[in-house]
């Protein structure tokens, strides 16, 4: 909250701000009313101070923690003293909603230190408590939390799934941390097939040469639908394996990708907007295999763009060689030249359609003439754009076979956003030991545990969002919190939330967010 003071009086709004060209700007501003208007609205006379902090992010992921029986889980798995559930479940709420801000400053100025019943007296020493954590303590408190979320999702069909860039960590006080030698981790999990809940995570290293296969990180998740992408099928032997969802490469089927658009039949409107696909089979590995050409127009507009963006740069740099070699300030033989349009050219299919034609053989006379062919772009976007092609073997709808595959996408962006760019340490010179990678993945997974299954909840209740999405709208539930003068006790303080939409309403509803300050 922001207060202007115009001619002596001072005027409150509700403000969100943003980066807008890499600056903090006021994106949105809502008019609150001078102090007097607040304390009319708010009875109990006229505050000393008011503030304002985003809640139903917050109180829906603590109300799920709470739900989960969370604090009590995890101290009968650690019995320790004292317990670790509540110093757990605190880490698991500020990665959940609020990953990019220390967590001391979090806790300070945040709705948490509200809601957390009994209340953490201090959040200093929460990393250095959580050290504590085992190898066998952290598969124990995976187990207990596994079996409180089926005892919810009651879906045990659960899927393998690889998340190769899952993390990098970097020292606490490296300022580029990109720059910094740091730790590369990937992770294989164990989800639900309903809403891709995390239910175990295998965690390894993949910077130092020793990373293990693909099909060797599976393996220790126990049994689970196999879901891989086509950069992996090339490592499974398809004609024997049993159990699986994955992807090929569209150039191994081009039978499939001639096929007209009417062979094509929509899948489920509600839950795949654009979605058409194609049930039929084909020979994987030798063996005669269940494959689903799907098509998706939401797919089909992005790749459209991102190739018509790369064939413009790769025209503008093949221009800027002509002109180039026309002012003779180019001077390259022709293997220089045609290593420089192979250069341009080469990747992403660009190949297909721009080509570029040598005359002269000297320096000084040698040019460049491009040409773009319309009808292989035309093929192009016909043939491939918007398209992929599964394979499995097990007999789900298509829609169920659609939604296993695209875990892993759900997965790959709720820990972009939970891990970020580069995870550093709490404290400067702070070194990311073995165990120390192990809580923090624990924690990044059991948020996302968390966030996958309030989304699965929220999409029960036709709220098709992402966790980000869902997280961003809760945040929107912003309370006021207002304080007011001593009269010879603890100053008094009263909290208002702010007006909401129906969207917001629907999700304060559906998470309870009014009962949200109860122990996890």
């Amino acid at each position: 909250m922001v207060g202007k003071k115009i001619g002596g009086r001072t005027y409150y709004y509700l403000a969100e701000s943003a980066r807008v060209d890499g600056k903090p700007r006021v994106v949105t501003q809502r008019y609150l009313g001078t102090a007097d208007e607040i304390a009319r609205a708010v009875p109990g006379g006229e505050p000393a101070a008011a503030s304002y902090r985003t809640y139903g992010d917050v109180a829906a992921v603590w109300a799920t923690l709470s739900r989960l029986d969370f604090v009590r889980r995890v101290d009968d798995v650690v019995r320790s003293k004292p317990g670790l559930g509540m110093t757990l479940a605190v880490a698991v709420l500020h990665r959940a909603t609020a990953p990019e801000t220390p967590i001391g400053e979090w806790w300070a100025s945040g709705a948490a230190a509200d809601l957390v019943r009994p209340r953490m007296a201090t959040v200093a020493g929460l990393w250095r408590a959580l050290e504590r954590l085992t190898a066998e303590r952290i598969a124990g408190i995976e187990e207990t939390v596994a079996a409180a979320v089926l005892a919810i999702v009651d879906d045990h069909a659960a899927l393998a799934v690889d998340v190769p860039q899952f993390a990098a960590f970097a020292p606490a006080d490296c300022t580029l941390p990109s720059a910094c030698r740091g730790v590369l981790a990937g992770v294989g999990l164990r989800v639900t097939r309903d809403g891709a809940i995390p239910l175990a995570s295998r965690l390894y290293r993949r910077d130092d040469g020793t990373a293990p296969t693909f099909a060797s990180v599976m393996a220790g998740l126990g049994p689970a639908t196999l879901v891989f992408h086509a950069g992996h099928a090339a490592q499974l032997d398809l004609g024997s394996r049993s159990g699986f969802v994955g992807s090929l490469p569209l150039t191994d089927h081009p039978e499939l990708l001639t096929q007209p658009t009417s062979a094509r039949k929509r899948v489920d409107p509600e839950r795949f907007a654009g979605l058409t696909a194609l049930d039929t089979h084909a020979v994987v590995d030798g063996v005669r295999r269940r494959v689903i050409l799907t098509h998706s127009a939401t797919l089909h507009a992005a790749q459209s763009r991102a190739f018509a963006d790369e064939l413009a740069t790769a025209t503008r740099e093949l221009d800027g060689l002509a002109e180039a070699l026309a002012a003779g300030t180019h001077r390259g033989d022709r293997a220089q030249v045609h290593a420089e349009i192979g250069r341009v050219t080469r990747g992403r299919r660009i190949e297909r359609v721009l080509t570029a034609v040598l005359s002269g053989n000297r320096p000084g006379e040698i040019r460049v003439e491009r040409r773009i062919d319309s009808s292989a772009l035309a093929r192009l976007d016909e043939e491939f754009f918007g398209k992929q092609v599964l394979v499995t073997d097990r007999d789900w709808p298509i829609g169920d076979v659609v939604t296993a595959y695209r875990a892993r996408t759900h997965l790959e962006s709720t820990f972009g956003w939970l891990t970020g760019p580069a995870v550093t340490g709490p404290t400067p010179r702070w070194e990311w030991t073995r165990q120390r990678i192990a809580a923090h993945g624990l924690v990044s997974v059991l948020a996302a545990t968390v966030t996958h299954l309030m989304r699965r909840e929220a999409d029960r209740a036709g709220m098709n969002l992402s966790v980000r999405e869902l997280l961003d709208q809760l945040a929107g539930i912003g309370e006021l919190v207002l304080r007011y003068p001593s009269t010879g006790g603890r100053p008094r303080t009263k909290r208002v939330l702010t007006e909401l939409d129906p969207a917001q309403r629907a999700l304060f509803d559906l998470f309870a967010l009014g009962q949200a300050a109860t122990s996890a």
